[in-house]
């Protein structure tokens, strides 16, 4: 994608959760922030910017320790830090209700956003992600039954370095569930290489203890919901629609023919369901 102004957002107090490049931008043209999810760069959207820059102004994050940028200090919480700093972001830049697209962690980052700052935040498109992820592998978890789970699953993460964790990357299973194409996969894993152990296991450690579920009826925004099924079992949408049923006025389009990575799998059928999407709210 073409960037015609790159900025670097950081709070006084805090160091920035999130470097921001900002495309095409026009005084007159509504505004979108593209957030993208677990250890990806900005770089995920591209094509999504592509399509949406003529009419929109694209706010592209990359957030902190993800695809090389620095990590927010030891210690400091990874998503409320995210989520506080977009909502000073959009106050600061005096942007008015921007459409907020976010993938798998940034689509929940996108309605925690919704639910707590209901009054900044506009229409919220959610690229295959759930209020409360453990519950989709064990019907029934709780924050409290997935903690020890949660906590070794950091200690692991954290603990690897240098080759360990390229080693990791380059051979991490679950990415070939989630993209369909080797060379879409090669561009996940060099993300993931270049993104800092820390704090790709402690952001997994705060999406496993936080339950959106309860906060979801707070959100007043329309909502699309994208659900990839590629590979999941039969009645998977059940899931989404189970875990969303709190959301108002919300959409879940199934997408049978793709993995997690949709922006990857089917871009086309991505931007008319949004294309519609964002008609419809006119």
């Amino acid at each position: 994608m073409t960037i015609l102004s790159t900025l670097a957002f950081a709070m006084l107090a805090t160091p920035a959760a999130f470097h921001v490049d900002v495309v095409a931008p026009g005084a007159d043209k509504p505004k979108m922030i593209l957030i993208p999810g677990l250890q990806s760069a900005g770089a995920v959207w591209n094509s999504t910017v592509d399509h949406f820059k003529d009419r929109y102004e694209c706010h592209v994050l990359t957030l902190a320790g993800f695809a090389g940028q620095p990590a927010l200090p030891e210690g400091a919480p990874m998503l409320e830090t995210v989520r506080d700093q977009i909502a000073a972001y959009i106050r600061e830049k005096h942007i008015k209700q921007p459409v907020i697209i976010g993938h798998s962690m940034g689509g929940f980052l996108a309605l925690w956003l919704a639910a707590r700052q209901p009054d900044i935040t506009g229409p919220a498109v959610v690229v295959d992600s759930l209020p409360f992820l453990p519950a989709a592998y064990v019907p029934g978890a709780t924050v409290n039954s997935v903690k020890s789970q949660a906590e070794a699953m950091k200690a692991m993460m954290s603990g690897m370095q240098g080759e360990a964790w390229n080693k990791y990357q380059k051979n991490n299973p679950s990415l070939a569930m989630m993209i369909s194409s080797d060379s879409d996969r090669a561009i996940a894993v060099e993300w993931g290489t270049r993104s800092e152990p820390r704090a790709v296991a402690q952001a997994m450690f705060e999406l496993f203890q936080a339950d959106l579920r309860p906060e979801l009826a707070q959100v007043r925004v329309p909502s699309l919901i994208l659900a990839a099924l590629k590979g999941l079992p039969d009645g998977s949408i059940k899931t989404y629609e189970t875990q969303f049923e709190r959301l108002k006025d919300a959409r879940i389009v199934p997408f049978p023919e793709s993995r997690h990575f949709i922006m990857f799998d089917a871009p086309d059928k991505m931007f008319q369901v949004i294309d519609d999407f964002l008609k419809g709210l006119k």
